[in-house]
């Protein structure tokens, strides 16, 4: 019974699932470029305003996060995101960025 549930805590850890995984890249990609949101970043943090993303004292260091931090955003511009516009935002910034697992 122990070395069952030691299989299946073993198991359990090592399973990673994608956050993003209801999200397509390529989609969130667009919808990043439409709603222009680097203008913005580029007042922030200057040049391309990626570096945003990749900034030592970033405040987005999880899933949940990143998506609380798109609707911040979002609401600055005064868009409201659906459940499918974060999945599909956040699948892009989570392949070209974070790394979320």
């Amino acid at each position: 019974m122990k070395k069952t549930l030691a299989i299946l805590l073993l198991l359990c850890g090592t399973a990673q699932a994608d956050p993003f995984a209801k999200g397509n890249a390529q989609v969130g990609q667009k919808l990043f470029e439409q709603t222009k949101c680097n203008r913005c970043h580029i007042g922030k943090v200057g040049g391309d305003g990626n570096a945003i993303f990749t900034r030592p004292d970033r405040i987005v260091h999880n899933p949940k996060q990143l998506i609380d931090r798109m609707h911040a955003c979002s609401g600055a511009i005064g868009k409201t995101l659906t459940d499918q516009e974060d999945q599909d935002l956040g699948a892009y910034l989570n392949q070209k960025f974070y790394k979320f697992q």
